[in-house]
């Protein structure tokens, strides 16, 4: 198993699990990746999770529109 390293408080962490001769990317959010046959691949699947899902916004609330 493969995690996303050192963790603080109330952030989520990336895994890979194998199963058979399948791995699949899961996050402590609840997600789950397909099921890859490549370990490479599924890590991949856990790093586009974890940077698009539970990286802060760097942009103001484009909602406000009251300028």
């Amino acid at each position: 198993m493969l995690d996303s390293g050192d963790i603080g408080p109330g952030q989520d962490r990336t895994t890979t699990v194998e199963k058979g001769s399948f791995s699949t990317a899961r996050c402590t959010c609840g997600w789950y990746g397909p099921a890859r046959r490549a370990r490479g691949i599924a890590r991949d699947d856990a790093a586009a999770h974890a940077t698009a899902r539970h990286s802060p916004s760097d942009t103001s609330d484009s909602s406000d529109s009251s300028h």
